[in-house]
């Protein structure tokens, strides 16, 4: 079996004291042994300086500009972002609010979640009985179809599934 290749990503909300001056957010960092060669090539950590990343809103052109912009301002976002309407990204900003949620509000969540799951529970499994049910009645229905054409029972029991005990009840 062959390993992926794993990298580990920091965000710093700070930047590196010895890269202070340097333009790139963006630094790939690969462990290297005593003869300075990449000692695993499949493993990379990942460091982004979240201040230098300098795009706003309308410099954003792919997701990955939208997710840096999102981890650098986080904290400070009362909306959604217009440059944020993927689904990935209403989706994690329901999660935020609920997490955002008083001790109270949760618990009144977290009731009104299973009790909606319940429900839904209750109403897969009737449609799945009565699928089930209409399933039988309408084997019932085709014996009880080619019994009264005098097809022989044993072709009426392999058409319909049914045993010769629940076609002779018909």
């Amino acid at each position: 079996m062959e390993l992926s290749t794993i990298c580990s990503i920091y965000c710093r909300y700070f930047g590196f004291e010895e890269d202070k001056h340097g333009k790139e957010f963006i630094h790939r960092i690969q462990l290297k042994n005593q003869d300075c060669k990449v000692f695993y090539d499949k493993l990379t950590h990942i460091y982004l300086e979240l201040p230098k990343f300098r795009k706003t809103e309308s410099d954003l052109v792919d997701r990955f500009d939208k997710w840096i912009y999102l981890l650098k301002h986080l904290s400070e976002l009362q909306d959604r972002p217009k440059k944020l309407q993927d689904r990935i990204f209403k989706k994690l900003f329901e999660a935020a609010e609920i997490a955002n949620f008083s001790l109270e509000e949760r618990q009144a969540y977290e009731d009104s979640l299973k009790y909606y799951r319940d429900l839904k529970n209750v109403v897969d499994t009737s449609r799945e009985e009565g699928i089930e049910e209409g399933k039988i009645e309408g084997k019932m229905e085709v014996a009880l179809a080619l019994k009264n054409n005098n097809i022989p029972i044993d072709i009426i029991m392999n058409s319909t599934g049914l045993s010769k005990e629940e076609i002779d009840k018909l």
